[in-house]
């Protein structure tokens, strides 16, 4: 039996009232309501700690200070614009909105955007890819390969706008003008330049085309450089066959493809001067040979001349073994006269041989023989197949001497 109320305080506590009860949810659906309509999107520092990337790559962490501490997350997409990968311990720079994670009533930051504290994410995402790339071994010294003497084809991977081309390709003009380069342009910065690069390093080293490539690109800043730190590029200079020079930005510049790569130029200018010599050097080289030569045999003539004269002051009959002796010291001076003129001749002829090889292989020497080579305008790109043009199409045609621009009435 219920008991009567006979005091005030025993009176219901809502007496006279409609009772209204809320559920659970919907008051967390109310808080979190109050929390997004009256806190906007603000920046929190702190430190990371209890940090968890479970397999749908959601970011889960703790972010505190000395005094108090609030859990974080930082979905998947915002995640994969981040340049550096997040640790414990690390204090960073955190943009985002306070709600509740309404489910279990949790109090959450969602992170948007987030910043190491205390240096770049930039150079943070440089030093932490250069040490996990050296543990792996990718740096080593003793899998760097050295580069071809005398390459006979050269391949480049940058800018088709930039000035770095062209520089490489008159420094390579200069010191050897008949050797063929394979330019496989591509972006050197923004959005996608480092998967063009990679592929286009994968490309030239399974097309066999070339002997050794230059990967790079002219000067900037960090962020304009940024495609050479990427690791997908490290990956693909790592995995080439063929030898690979990086020169990327100015001498103070250094990027991840740089200590990946088998030899590093300071410059792209540079970069030329290292993968082929000075023709005239060469030549000078070969005179110097000939010269030592020269000089060696002279010297091995006068140290036989010197031991037939000692030799004919300790015979018994000094003037008859001295006429012998300078008889056979002529013939030996006609006979290695001989040798040394008939060894040098087949130097000559070897350097010639050489020389004409070289000259064979010039492109300039196909067009001389008749042919010609049509660029397709104004893509600038070679045409092999006629299937590839079409109508009113404009071409450059190179002559051995000479141009003409020429527009397509039909083909065959």
């Amino acid at each position: 039996m219920a008991r009567t109320p006979t005091r005030e305080s025993d009176l219901p506590l809502f007496a006279g009232e409609t009772k209204t009860f809320l559920t659970i949810s919907e008051l967390n659906e109310i808080i979190k309501g109050t929390l997004e309509s009256q806190l906007d999107a603000v920046w929190v520092v702190g430190e990371i700690s209890n940090l968890r990337v479970p397999p749908s790559g959601h970011c889960y962490f703790t972010l505190k200070d000395e005094k108090s501490q609030i859990a974080a997350v930082m979905f998947r997409r915002q995640g994969a614009a981040l340049r550096f990968t997040p640790e414990n311990g690390m204090a960073v720079l955190c943009f985002g909105r306070v709600s509740l994670y309404s489910v279990r009533g949790d109090l959450q930051l969602y992170v948007e955007s987030m910043e190491p504290r205390g240096q770049g994410a930039l150079y943070l995402a440089f030093e932490q890819l250069k040490q996990k790339l050296a543990l792996e071994g990718l740096f080593e010294p003793e899998r760097k390969r050295p580069l071809p003497f005398l390459p006979a084809a050269i391949g480049i991977v940058t800018s088709d706008k930039g000035a770095a081309l062209y520089d490489m390709l008159r420094i390579i003009g200069d010191r050897f003008p008949d050797r063929r380069i394979v330019i496989r342009p591509v972006k050197v910065q923004g959005e996608g330049a480092a998967q063009e690069i990679a592929a286009a390093i994968a490309e030239l080293d399974r097309s066999g085309a070339v002997e050794v490539m230059i990967v790079g690109r002219g000067g900037g800043s960090m962020e304009d450089l940024w495609a050479f730190n990427e690791e997908i590029v490290a990956r693909a200079i790592f995995a080439s066959a063929v030898p690979v020079i990086s020169a990327v930005g100015h001498e103070i510049d250094f990027t991840i493809a740089d200590f990946v790569a088998d030899q590093r130029a300071p410059t792209p200018t540079a970069a030329a001067e290292m993968v082929v010599p000075r023709k005239a050097d060469l030549q000078a080289e070969m005179e110097g040979f000939e010269q030592t030569l020269l000089r060696a045999m002279r010297n091995k003539l006068e140290i036989a001349k010197d031991y037939w004269l000692g030799l004919v002051k300790r015979l018994s009959d000094p003037g008859r073994k001295l006429r012998e002796n300078q008889q056979r010291l002529d013939e030996l001076s006609v006979d290695l006269s001989r040798r040394f003129q008939e060894r040098l001749r087949q130097l000559r002829d070897r350097l010639a041989h050489g020389i004409g090889r070289l000259d064979a292989l010039s492109p300039l020497a196909v067009l001389d023989r008749g042919y010609s080579i049509a660029h397709k305008l104004p893509e600038e790109r070679i045409v092999k197949d006629a299937g590839a043009l079409s109508l009113g199409d404009r071409l450059r045609v190179t002559f051995a001497k000479g141009k003409a621009l020429c527009r397509v009435e039909g083909k065959e």
